[in-house]
């Protein structure tokens, strides 16, 4: 019998769908050639881009400032501060601080990391900017973008950074890139460089620098500006210290440290900043305003900034800026006789700003007497209260919310309130019941006379009957800083002014009421250029916003009239001689005294307060000058019309385009005719007395407080009472 042989199954045929697939086959290739590919274009654009000479940075071009007229110079800086050293003089600290800081991988990486760059990359997807973007740069990426290439933000230059890390790697020792690293890091203080990074911050050589000092210059790398302790924002030093023990930890970790070394250390205070010498004088308080706006608005970085070759025209105005220096020197240095003052008043500081309501240009700032002999800047701190000046903001929030009182009638700036002192506010969170100054007792009060006066009762209510939160809102909207101390709605003394903005701050506030309720934040930089050394980012613009209606901005600085006047705190100003509004203040333990106004071209702030200058700690005014208080309604309302008076002198007197609403009802008091340009304000600070009674008069003093002997350009006037911040009341901070 013949065999049959089996039948082979017969092969289906595909789908037509299944044919458009490619085989496994097609797809393992397919892979490979695009393996092939990407190395093969790898290894060109390795070949191809070359280590470069040194960037222009080695040899960078001084900054030089302008006035607001872009041709006479204010201040030149940015000359790069640095001493190279070799890796031998920095000690193994040092070193090793920087590594556990800033790459951890280092010594095991070829001059790259990419599961770093991965990690870096998915933190950003998946967390934003919100806590800040990482790079995932190596120490040798962050040295080539320091000293071969720029710090553009481009992927061009990131992909040059890469093949040129490389090749350093393979080309050079760890050592001699940490070393190029170390020396061409931006530390801040205008240090560039380990060696003066350790002479700005601790006054030492870099091979005398501590394990502990050289984890904070460690972290000082991430944010120079932003994390030195010294001039930084409660935040920003908790921020600080935190890096600090971050980067004592990585040392642990790295086995470059013991823990119980690292336990035992503490965090290294460091000194004081030293100014440049050629910014003496006000120049350094204007080229810090102008950086802080730069830096502030992501125009450009301190680092960027720093390496030099721009130019910045400001918008200071020379000749107000001058005025508002004399107005200091004629109504408060002088005075301070240095024949008869007590030796405490060396300590007194003022702080002050000056804005075009209806652009928001920063024409004039007062940071102090001298920068080269104080570098902290009085105009940008955020650590004085402001007080009384603070209840414009109370009486916005209640007109510009349509609120009614706690028995129901609809506020306007002749509603009645309660001023009797120490009266219970009533809705408020917990028992809070503020005094008035000097405990008097004013009785039924219309809210627009209680702004003249004043009065704590009053306002503490109308703030609570506004709301709370209400007050806070307003106050952001007009201008304060969202994350000034002291605006805790959770805290009723708010309302009477426990918040701390800076004197620049201030001023945007009242610049807003004088610009009928639009906002327009400060600026001091008009044009930047940087000739021959590429792009220029461009300036943000300076659109006004509406913090409150115009009706209500009327109504407030109708109402703030009447506090220049023979009846309110701010007296002395009448002495301007034209059309103004304004508020005085005066806080707690009398720790600082302000006084904020404007007429319809300019706005302006001035405070006042006593600093120790070793321990930096606030102390009262009192005794100044030999005075028993000092309020707002005294030196800072003297120096604001001094200068107010100079900046406006030949200019065309204005009005206040008020808007008609109700409550704004009342005339103000015409001004005193304007002083002829010898004459000073006619108003001497003195102890205040409660109202109705005139102060002694500082030709014949009555105690041991009284004022001495007025000079001969002044004459007395009976001091009217101004609010203090209260210390009464839950959780309110100390000034």
């Amino acid at each position: 019998m013949t065999q049959q042989h089996p039948r082979r199954p017969l092969r289906r045929a595909l789908p037509p769908w299944r044919r458009l697939l490619p085989t496994w086959r097609m797809t393992v290739g397919g892979l490979l050639g695009l393996l092939l590919l990407g190395i093969a274009g790898f290894v060109t654009l390795y070949l191809l881009v070359p280590v470069p000479d040194a960037n222009a940075h080695a040899v960078a071009q001084s900054n030089v400032y302008y006035w607001s007229d872009g041709t006479t110079e204010l201040a030149r800086t940015g000359t790069v501060n640095r001493e190279d050293i070799p890796i031998e003089r920095i000690p193994a600290d040092t070193q090793h601080a920087v590594v556990s800081a800033e790459d951890r991988s280092f010594y095991r990486n070829k001059g790259i990391d990419l599961k770093g760059m991965l990690r870096a990359a998915w933190l950003n997807l998946s967390r934003g900017s919100a806590d800040g973007l990482q790079g995932g740069s190596t120490i040798t990426q962050q040295y080539v973008k320091n000293y071969y290439l720029t710090q553009d933000q481009t992927v061009s230059r990131k992909a040059k950074e890469l093949f040129i890390a490389l090749k350093v790697d393979q080309q050079r020792s760890k050592g001699d890139i940490l070393a190029g690293y170390l020396n061409s890091s931006y530390f801040g203080r205008n240090a560039y460089g380990i060696q003066t990074a350790a002479r700005a911050y601790y006054g030492v050589d870099a091979t005398a620098l501590t394990t502990a000092q050289s984890a904070y210059l460690a972290a000082l790398l991430q944010a120079p500006s932003a994390y030195d302790v010294r001039t930084a924002t409660p935040a920003n030093r908790e921020k600080a210290i935190a890096r600090w023990g971050y980067v004592l930890d990585g040392m642990v970790q790295l086995g470059f440290l013991d823990q119980p070394a690292r336990a035992a250390l503490t965090f290294p205070e460091p000194i004081d900043p030293q100014p440049a010498k050629s910014l003496g004088g006000q120049a350094g308080y204007l080229v810090d305003i102008a950086d802080d706006y730069l830096a502030k608005t992501g125009v450009l970085d301190a680092a960027t900034l720093k390496a030099g070759g721009w130019k910045i025209t400001t918008t200071f105005d020379r000749t107000r800026q001058d005025a508002l220096v004399r107005a200091v020197r004629q109504e408060l240095t002088d005075e301070l006789d240095p024949a008869a003052r007590p030796a405490t008043d060396t300590d007194i500081r003022v702080s002050g700003a000056s804005v075009d309501p209806a652009t928001g240009r920063m024409v004039a700032a007062y940071g102090g007497a001298d920068y080269a002999a104080q570098p902290y800047n009085d105009a940008l701190r955020q650590d004085n209260q402001i007080g009384s000046t603070f209840k414009p903001i109370d009486l916005a929030a209640a007109l510009d919310s349509a609120r009614t009182t706690q028995d129901g009638r609809r506020i306007t700036t002749q509603t009645v309130y309660d001023g009797t002192s120490g009266r219970q506010v009533v809705g408020g969170p917990g028992a809070y019941a503020p005094p008035n100054e000097d405990s008097t007792d004013y009785g039924p009060i219309t809210l627009r006379h209680a702004m003249a006066r004043s009065v704590n009762s009053v306002y503490a209510q109308l703030g609570t009957d506004a709301g709370l939160p209400t007050v806070r809102d307003t106050a952001i909207r007009l201008g304060l800083p969202a994350t000034v101390r002291g605006l805790d709605p959770a805290n009723p003394s708010m309302t009477l002014g426990t918040a701390t903005p800076s004197a620049v701050d201030l001023a945007a506030v009242y610049a807003a009421l004088a610009n009928h309720g639009q906002a327009i934040a400060p600026w001091t930089v008009q044009r930047l250029e940087r000739p021959g050394l590429g792009a220029v980012p461009a300036l943000p613009g300076h659109p006004a916003r509406t913090a409150v209606s115009r009706g209500t901005a009327d109504a407030v600085t109708d109402v703030l009239r009447d506090v220049i006047s023979s009846r309110g705190t701010g007296a002395a100003a009448l002495a301007l001689g034209r059309p103004a509004a304004g508020k005085t203040g005066t806080t707690d333990g009398n720790l600082s005294a302000w006084f904020a106004g404007y007429t319809p071209e300019l706005a302006t702030a001035v405070g006042l307060f006593r600093e120790n200058p070793k321990t930096h700690a606030k102390e009262t005014l009192a005794g100044t000058a030999g005075y028993s208080r000092v309020n707002g309604g005294t030196f800072p309302t003297l120096i604001w019309t001094a200068y107010m008076t100079d900046a406006l002198r030949g200019g065309r007197i204005q009005s206040f385009d008020l808007e008609p609403t109700r409550g704004n009802t009342q005339p103000p008091e015409p001004p005193s005719p304007a002083p002829g340009p010898s004459t000073t304000a006619p108003a001497t600070p003195g102890p205040t007395a409660p109202s109705g009674t005139p102060a002694p008069s500082p030709s014949a003093p009555t105690g041991p407080s009284a004022p001495p002997p007025a000079s001969p350009s002044r004459t007395a006037t009976t001091a009217e009472p101004d609010a203090a911040a209260p210390s009464a009341g839950p959780a309110s901070p100390s000034p």
